[in-house]
């Protein structure tokens, strides 16, 4: 009975899989309904100031009524998992071989800023943020902006994203911004709570506090959670609607303020095992500018063989290309591949509640079902890459980051699984993740952290290296945000965090949410930036005092180590031998060596993250000699007639290789620098020979 039972609802199940997969795909054209070219954000702004009151006021006026909640993916279905690790075994669990379970080795990235965020009695605050050139903007739900300057962290201006319309929206939630450095453009968009409305502004220069073209559009189903990218031929939304939807907004159109500008969507039925799903538009980065024209738009979303059915546990990917016509709009949505991971676990409860704080039994949302924004795409020479991280369970009581770098290459356009991991160095809780990759080729992986005793709700975050060890985060974890308290009567703790690279290629920027206020009000948001630098060499030379290196039994000579990243206090350690002497000194002085003995010195720098450290100098192998004394004679014939001339010769010993001559006649200096002299003497001259040595003899 139990088994046909079973089989019943199997067959069941792998029937409405099948009738989820016959649905007829749907496109549809939406032109703009509502187009305004605003004042400059400064003047809004002074016009009309933020009260955060009355902005709270209204949001749980629309909470009571239930306007947000109906729609909100908390009223929405979890995902159904036919299988799990605990019931059906290992190959439905997280693959324990991917696990990193040490953390880096080299010291934590070089933070840049680290300032606070916004805060709102709303919740969650689903922040987003993105740098320019010059300055960064945060935003947060309800839905209140500020604009920051970059260097410095002062908010040059602060304003609700609503007032950007005439007549003014509601501020009402899951505000995304970006940065179009492809344009030298701001974007900010969010929806609206009734007639299913997606607002979006776009700067009419680079200034973010300058005016903007704003559009309204209409969505077929409220879009809620939504997410943008942008792409070659647009910006690229997708959703949590209840038919799944990839849209695309007509980008150009936008960045020249056309009243006309037209968006298009198309269905998709990606494995998604019910319930709460979003899928991630490729969304473009890094210094090597956009796709080619005409190149579909990668859509990504991962997928649980615990769904049941044919599914596997990796990667689905998807395209979208989009055909602006004039008259009419058109657009293709095809499935790509489905690209295998290892094994991983995506389960989470049904109610929610996944995450364990100290000091209270409130969990919080583990925000199971969808990818982490963003889905960073950039093209490399050969291939192009996308980086994407998820969230998995660990064990019943620990859940983490799983992350994957893919890459396509640019010639079969094949897609495959390049590296991967799940950063796990401890028994804590990391979630709610996003990451990127910088112009170099290194990753900044950043999230939250939480453990059931210690740990309040943190934000850390780690990186990596392209050159280093695949499938591993070499960066130790450092907190960024500290938290404070735990969260009660609620488990949202932020849907999304977001982690954007700079324009300068090599700095990350992060926001998110985390418990940083009091037990009563301990939501707050923070900003950060840091950098995965490429790490420097630390090197020391040696010399001596002595150029031949050669000297004399009981000669002093002084070495002398020069350091490279060396750092503002490096210290020495010298040898003689393999054995250590000296003092922790730059130089070193001694009179006591031997014939073949071998100096050199190791630097330790004080550096973080430089590579060879300590550093291992060059070796001086010295030549000592005992001195011996040179002496030379004189011969020739010594009676001769008077008048009559005589050269006198000489021989030396031990006298080098160029020696010098000094001959003298009754103690007088005569003749010339060299071994022999021709004069004609008296009767009783006294010829005598000093000899000079230039070179030391051996």
């Amino acid at each position: 009975m139990n088994k046909k039972f079973l089989f019943s609802l199997c067959f069941l199940f792998l029937c409405f899989n099948q009738l989820i997969f016959a649905q007829k795909e749907e496109s549809n054209v939406i032109v703009c309904e509502d187009f305004h070219i605003t004042r400059p954000l400064i003047e809004i702004n002074a016009e009309f100031p933020v009260n955060n009151r009355k902005i709270e006021r209204e949001m749980k006026k629309k909470m009571k009524k239930k306007i947000l909640e109906s729609k909100d993916k908390k009223h929405r279905d979890p995902q159904h998992f036919e299988f799990s690790f605990e019931k059906d075994g290992y190959k439905y669990g997280t693959d324990s071989t991917i696990i990193q379970k040490n953390d880096g080795s080299r010291p934590g990235p070089t933070q840049k800023i680290n300032i606070a965020g916004q805060s709102s009695s709303s919740r969650p605050m689903d922040p987003s943020g993105a740098a320019g050139n010059d300055y960064y903007i945060q935003i947060i739900n309800a839905t209140v902006y500020k604009i920051y300057n970059k260097n410095t962290g002062a908010v040059t201006t602060t304003g609700t994203l609503g007032n950007l319309w005439s007549p003014a929206t509601g501020n009402s939630g899951d505000p995304i911004v970006m940065y179009d450095r492809f344009a030298d453009r701001w974007f900010m968009a969010q929806f609206g709570t009734t007639g299913n409305k997606i607002y979006i502004a776009v700067s009419t220069t680079s200034d973010p506090a300058g005016s903007y073209y704003t559009y309204t559009f209409t969505s077929p189903q409220f879009p809620d959670y939504l997410k943008f990218s942008i792409w070659q031929d647009g910006y690229y939304m997708t959703s949590n609607q209840s038919t799944k939807k990839v849209f695309a907004f007509e980008r150009a159109a936008m960045l020249i303020g056309n009243p006309a500008a037209r968006s298009i969507y198309k269905t998709f039925t990606p494995p998604s095992g019910g319930g709460f799903f979003c899928s991630m538009a490729g969304d473009s980065d890094g210094n090597t500018g956009l796709a080619p024209a005409g190149t579909p738009c990668p859509i990504f979303s991962y997928s649980d063989n615990a769904w049941g059915g044919s599914v596997i546990d990796g990667i689905q990917i998807y395209q979208m290309a989009v055909n602006w016509v004039p008259t009419t709009p058109s657009a293709t949505l095809s499935f790509v591949s489905a690209v295998p991971t290892a094994s991983f676990d995506g389960s989470y409860e049904s109610n929610w509640n996944d995450i364990s704080q100290p000091g209270t039994t409130q969990k919080l949302d583990g925000i199971g079902g969808t990818l982490s924004y963003r889905a960073q795409w950039r093209k490399w020479a050969t291939y192009n890459s996308v980086v994407l991280a998820w969230p998995v369970k660990i064990s019943t009581t620990q859940r983490s980051v799983m992350w994957c770098e893919l890459r396509q290459d640019q010639t079969t356009m094949a897609w495959t699984t390049y590296q991967q991991g799940v950063f796990t160095p401890d028994a804590y809780t990391r979630w709610l993740a996003s990451i990127a990759m910088d112009d170099n080729g290194n990753i900044g992986l950043c999230y939250l952290k939480s453990g059931a005793t210690t740990i309040y709700p943190s934000l850390g975050y780690t990186g990596r290296l392209a050159s280093d060890p695949l499938n591993t985060m070499t960066y130790a974890e450092t907190i960024a945000a500290v938290g404070t308290a735990s969260q009660t009567g609620l488990n949202r703790v932020g849907d999304y965090s977001q982690t954007t690279l700079d324009p300068d290629g090599i700095t990350f920027w992060h926001t998110g949410e985390y418990m940083g206020g009091t037990s009563t009000s301990p939501a707050r948001t923070r900003i950060y930036s840091f950098q995965l630098i490429l790490p420097t060499a630390a090197l020391v030379s040696v010399t001596s005092s002595d150029a031949d290196n050669s000297i004399c039994a009981g000669s002093t000579v002084t070495f002398t180590a020069s350091p490279t990243n060396g750092g503002t206090n490096p210290s020495y350690q010298w040898y003689v031998n393999n054995s250590p002497v000296g003092s922790n000194s730059s130089t070193f002085t001694t009179s006591s060596l031997v014939n073949g003995s071998v100096v050199s010195c190791v630097m330790t720098s004080d550096l973080s993250g430089v590579t060879t450290n300590p550093a291992t100098s060059n070796t001086i192998t010295v030549s000592v000699v005992n001195p011996v004394s040179p002496s030379v004679s004189i011969f020739g014939n010594q009676a001769i007639c008077a008048g009559q001339s005589i050269t006198l010769g000489s021989f030396s010993s031990n006298s080098g290789s160029t020696p010098a001559y000094q001959w003298l006649v009754n103690g007088t200096n005569v003749g010339t620098n060299i071994s022999s002299y021709t004069f004609i003497p008296v009767n009783g001259d006294i010829v005598n020979l000093v000899l000079f040595l230039k070179t030391l003899i051996l």
